[in-house]
């Protein structure tokens, strides 16, 4: 079985309803490294919005409106984790058009990874925030989220993937939040999938295109119930297409002519 691991998004949508969790069909449920992500967010609320703008090379404006996020983290409203990011990543999985099925089977096979709470599962409920893995937030586990969380994410990714049977990791995260586990210490083999766009015979990776492609193989994973890496090579969304040439060792390259 695969578990798909994706970066979180920057941008966020908690105005919107989260249609099979608003309705009943689905419940929200707790991340499982939440007290930790807690602790976190403690230490987080003492920094002040100059200190948060310093740290992670914002705007003023949105240091204060992340400091303000911090302050009120406690009470603040939730959402469910696949409703509430909506990055590029995200409109490429697009979860508001799949059905109750859908994210059910989407909640054991794809994991978020994320500065803030560790380890997400598509309904687990979050507030509001800006907390990027890169982020030097110093803690007693370390000078940054990379030794706050390695050990604990690295060990949770393997409990999950211990449950399932003949378990393989679909790396879809960005490098940044890809290296807070400890790849040696994964007990699954690892698919790392790449995205290129072919243009004047040339293929290369374009970020927005190539984020917005681990969305959509997110979603062909979720919707074809997608179970073996073999699988993978059928991916066909948006005119992408399994290049075997260029796919070496666990690196799988996936090309189509450029749209631009």
């Amino acid at each position: 079985m695969l578990l798909a691991l994706l970066s979180p998004a920057k941008r966020l949508d908690f105005e919107s309803d989260d249609n099979l969790v608003a309705d009943g069909s689905l419940k929200a449920t707790k991340p499982a490294l939440g007290p930790d992500a807690g602790l976190l967010a403690a230490r987080a609320k003492r920094y002040s919005a100059r200190d948060l703008q310093r740290l992670m090379d914002i705007s003023p404006a949105l240091a204060a409106l992340n400091y303000a996020r911090f302050q009120a983290f406690a009470g603040a409203r939730t959402r469910a984790a696949i409703y509430a990011f909506a990055g590029d990543v995200y409109m490429g999985f697009d979860a508001a058009t799949l059905s109750k099925d859908d994210i059910a089977f989407a909640q054991k096979h794809v994991g978020i990874l994320s500065g803030l709470y560790g380890f997400l599962r598509p309904l687990d409920a979050i507030a509001p925030y800006r907390l990027e893995m890169g982020t030097r937030v110093d803690t007693e586990r370390g000078k940054d989220l990379y030794d706050f969380w390695r050990g604990a994410v690295t060990t949770h990714v393997n409990a999950v993937t211990a449950k399932m049977k003949d378990a393989v990791i679909v790396n879809l995260a960005s490098v940044e939040y890809w290296s807070v586990l400890d790849a040696a210490g994964l007990t699954a083999p690892v698919v790392q999938p790449a995205f290129k766009e072919i243009k004047a015979g040339k293929a290369q990776i374009v970020s927005f295109m190539a984020k917005k492609a681990r969305g959509l193989m997110a979603r062909y994973i979720v919707e074809n119930r997608v179970a073996t890496p073999e699988g993978l090579k059928q991916f066909d969304a948006a005119g992408y297409a399994f290049d075997p040439k260029a796919s070496t060792g666990h690196t799988w390259v996936f090309s189509r002519k450029s749209t631009t």
